[in-house]
């Protein structure tokens, strides 16, 4: 049975998609350094941000930092 995140992949996709340009999402998942790539290019000009967004809301097999699964 696989662990599971106290972290929700809806609430990572929610972020990402509104705040995806600072890197919000990832930040919250505990991806630090992706977090930072993002801010630093602005959520790759937006398109990384919204592709990832609908990524963590529509995948099932996201982690967090420690690659336990987010939850539902």
């Amino acid at each position: 049975m696989p662990e599971y995140s106290d972290k929700s992949k809806i609430v990572a996709g929610i972020l990402q998609l509104f705040l995806g340009g600072f890197g919000i999402g990832r930040f919250y998942t505990g991806h630090i350094g992706m977090g930072i790539a993002q801010l630093l290019t602005c959520g790759g000009f937006g398109f990384w941000a919204l592709i990832d967004g609908i990524m963590f809301l529509v995948s099932n097999d996201r982690t967090d930092a420690q690659g336990r699964l987010l939850r539902g």
